[in-house]
């Protein structure tokens, strides 16, 4: 067992956030590629600006993501990784080895999912 129980989940956050930031530069510069659109038939324009909403849909979700990256990196910096944001109770291991940026246990999460709980605690 490490010294520290929370490097795992470290190395799992660093590695996630750099695929991430990576898949959001190539993101960034797909929506740049635009140039084309000028000259394209109407049916092909539609198809076009589909796809660039979609990509810009992706950029938006991979930034929220990274967003709760960052906010987890910071709770194992402070010691509170791995406590609810709502009740301080523990979130389980197999919760937070599946999903290690998460911020409320199992039943904090349940209600936020059923608008029973803000989710308020943001950006870091």
């Amino acid at each position: 067992m490490p010294n520290n129980p929370n490097r795992l989940y470290e190395e799992k956050l660093q590695q996630q956030k750099r695929t991430l930031e990576s898949s959001l530069r190539a993101t960034v510069r797909q929506g740049r590629q635009s140039g084309a659109e000028e000259t394209l038939d109407p049916a092909d324009q539609a198809v076009f600006s589909y796809e660039k909403e979609l990509l810009f849909s992706q950029g938006a979700t991979g930034h929220a993501q990274l967003n709760l990256i960052r906010q987890a990196l910071l709770r194992i910096e402070d010691g509170s990784f791995g406590e609810c944001q709502h009740c301080g109770e523990r979130i389980g291991s197999k919760r937070l080895e599946a999903v290690p940026w998460s911020r409320f246990c199992i039943g904090c999460q349940e209600r936020v999912e059923r608008g029973e709980l803000d989710d308020s605690v943001q950006a870091a």
